[in-house]
């Protein structure tokens, strides 16, 4: 506890440059960044070889060892979203509102830094760049917690980023890293009051489950991601197809991946074969309903377990329903809240799913690998929330700021 204390000092000290800190600065910041992974993806690709040597001596999924990997490809990927934030308004000092009361005084209501944010997160090492890049443009220092499987990825990027960023005269502890991928040092960063102003983890249920019960820190919880797909009578077969092919098979280790498909059971007979043996041809595993099984022979009975999962792999459950009604009730039973969609021609049937559905983001013909802080023109981001209090779905510059009032008179009392 005493070294988490010791980043904390240090976090804390130096967010105090970003208060006063430019936009142009806190730029410079970030294209420093954006050069120096490009410049030395070799190192960090020779520091994640050494964390998927263990990896897979230690068993670990395709799907997870996918999530764990960076290549120049990928590295080039996480400079380019450091690089996106630069042509993004900041996101502090914006004035929210503004009025004058009867007596005089003046009120606005402006958007002001974080302070310290602590992030957790499992084997994504990509999320070390992209959470540090995003809280520096959003005037925060950042304290990063990853998982074990990515600990050497991380050291030698956050290294790299810190030196970067001290290169353009911003202090390099805006940048900390905890070393100890222990539980413990985890469980010691959910209570570190003083020093961290909001904690956000990032990663399976488990950790999420104990971020929120354990912290004492502010949590803003992110989701997991049981999404679903309703394939409505109406449906163009073809198209319904290729979004829940995209859905699940892209990257199916992200939170975003498709975990469940409902077909409408008017059309199942002549939708799943088409949808199904697409999915069967890259792999998937088919975990259907009794139904499901009656028109598709190598699909396996699904159990109440399975329809609440998220796989993070190349599984997907299928139940086949009345109607959008049966669907919604479905999703509502079974629903992590994160992103779902309809894939439909009747647009009374979208209107009301849309409505119905109390998820962050809601689809109506299109993937839900979209759910993204990229993709949603937000820059990198920070996480996808799925709670409803401070901030909902892709978490971007805006949703990591807090606010304050700032009250103009000339000697009013009350």
């Amino acid at each position: 506890m005493n070294s988490l204390i010791d980043l904390g000092v240090k976090a804390k000290a130096a967010s105090k440059a970003l208060i006063t800190a430019s936009p142009e600065i806190k730029n410079q910041a970030l294209k420093s960044i954006a050069a120096a992974l490009t410049e030395h993806s070799d190192e960090i690709i020779k520091a994640n070889t050494l964390d998927l040597d263990a990896a897979r001596k230690n068993g670990m999924s395709k799907s997870l060892l996918d999530r764990l990997s960076l290549s120049e490809t990928r590295i080039k990927g996480m400079a380019d979203g450091v690089l996106a934030l630069c042509e993004l308004s900041d996101p502090v000092g914006i004035i929210l509102d503004e009025t004058v009361r009867p007596n005089g005084i003046k009120i606005k209501k402006i958007s002001v830094p974080m302070g310290v944010i602590g992030i957790i997160y499992e084997a994504r090492p990509n999320v070390t760049s992209d959470a540090a890049a995003i809280a520096i443009k959003a005037g925060s220092a950042v304290i990063l917690r990853g998982g074990k499987e990515a600990i050497n990825s991380n050291m030698k990027t956050a290294e790299i980023m810190r030196n970067a960023i001290n290169e353009v005269g911003l202090p390099k502890d805006l940048i900390q890293l905890v070393t100890d991928t222990s539980r413990q040092s985890a469980t010691d960063l959910m209570t570190l009051n003083g020093y961290l102003d909001v904690l956000i983890p990032r990663g399976g249920a488990g950790l999420i489950k104990a971020a929120v019960e354990n912290s004492t820190v502010p949590v803003i919880e992110t989701g997991t991601g049981n999404c679903h797909a309703f394939v409505d009578e109406s449906a163009n077969i073809d198209m319904a197809s290729e979004i829940i092919f995209n859905g699940k098979v892209q990257r199916p280790s992200v939170c975003n991946a498709l975990e469940s498909l409902l077909v409408h059971k008017t059309i199942a007979e002549k939708a799943l074969p088409i949808i199904c043996e697409k999915l069967k041809s890259a792999g998937v595993e088919i975990k259907g309903c009794k139904k499901t099984c009656e028109i598709l022979p190598y699909a396996i009975p699904a159990d109440e377990e399975d329809f609440a999962k998220e796989f993070l792999g190349y599984t997907i459950s299928v139940k086949i329903v009345d109607d959008v009604y049966a669907a919604v009730e479905h999703i509502d039973k079974y629903s992590t809240h994160h992103s779902e969609v309809i894939i439909t021609e009747n647009k009374n049937n979208a209107d009301y799913f849309v409505l119905a559905i109390d998820s962050a983001a809601v689809y109506v013909n299109a993937s839900t690998r979209f759910t993204d802080g990229g993709e949603f023109g937000l820059g990198a981001e920070i996480g996808i929330s799925t709670q409803k209090l401070h901030a909902r779905g892709p978490m971007g510059l805006r949703e990591i700021t807090s606010y304050k009032y700032i009250i103009d008179g000339y000697g009013q009392i009350r």
